[in-house]
């Protein structure tokens, strides 16, 4: 049940969880958008990427993590994982008492508002490709539009190690996204939240004529839209904090937050994962 302080509004904090480092891409423009709200980040390093495992498993996992930020306790979660948000957000919903919110709506409502010729290329990891949700919100939003998607199975890896601005990084983004161009795609869906940290330098690939379209800041205005519709909204004297735990502390972490993503995140807690029972038939 969500808390209310005398002021109005609710003062406990958002639940934001990812794989791992990406996932601060939208706590950033959380923080940016909602500058009152405090914010409690599960980044679940230990496993990260979650794009390579089977959705049985990535379900399991997310049902471990938000079990974790339920009994925080948050007041809403924000499922800072395309991965996840494509094949787990129904059972997060129907499972937890908290508002939920994931990645992918939000990000296919920009993408059908910015295309110019009808085309939109999507990259993401393999499970969110396979999954085919991105195009499957798409068309519900515009029918008509062809959508072009691509599996960047390197790139999370590579900037979980914080080989932002490698030139090797640079010819696999390449590599990756040249299909899409010559197919014309005049729209580009970063389907990962890892993705904005390598903005700049998918830019620089695909050009100034290809819009990208960041998840990340359109998964924040979703959330700001869920808390205003549900009065959930900090109260004016808030203490806005950012807390961050891990299940284990990778070599780059505080340097890719400090330095890409200009979040100072402190201390990381490293939490111990509430392993969710196996059913049994």
């Amino acid at each position: 049940m969500a808390a209310t302080n005398d002021n109005g509004g609710d003062p406990q904090p958002i639940g934001v969880f990812d794989s791992g480092i990406g996932g601060l891409t939208v706590v950033r423009a959380i923080r940016t958008l909602l500058p009152n709200e405090s914010i409690f980040y599960i980044g679940d390093t230990a496993r990260v990427p979650y794009g390579s495992k089977s959705p049985a498993t990535v379900e399991r996992y997310s049902l471990e993590i938000a079990a974790m930020l339920e009994a925080e306790p948050c007041k809403a979660i924000v499922v800072a994982c395309n991965t996840a948000s494509s094949v787990a957000l129904d059972v997060l919903r129907n499972t937890t008492s908290l508002p939920v919110v994931g990645v992918i709506n939000p990000g296919a409502r920009a993408a059908t508002a910015a295309t110019r010729n009808g085309h939109i290329g999507v990259i993401g990891t393999r499970a969110t490709i396979k999954s085919g949700a991105y195009e499957r919100a798409i068309r519900a939003l515009r029918p008509h539009v062809q959508v072009t998607s691509r599996a960047c199975p390197l790139l999370v890896p590579l900037i979980e190690e914080g080989w932002l601005e490698s030139g090797v990084t640079d010819r696999v983004i390449s590599e990756y996204v040249r299909p899409l161009l010559d197919a014309n795609a005049d729209t580009l869906v970063l389907g990962c939240t890892h993705y904005p940290l390598l903005r700049p330098a998918i830019q620089r690939v695909v050009g100034d004529s290809v819009t990208l379209v960041d998840s990340a800041e359109n998964c924040a205005l979703a959330v700001r839209y869920l808390l205003q519709a549900k009065r959930l909204e900090a109260p004016p004297d808030s203490k806005h904090e950012l807390r961050v735990a891990l299940t284990d502390l990778p070599d780059q972490f505080l340097r890719v937050a400090e330095h890409a993503l200009q979040l100072d995140v402190g201390n990381p807690a490293i939490c111990e994962i509430p392993h969710a029972p196996v059913a049994h038939a």
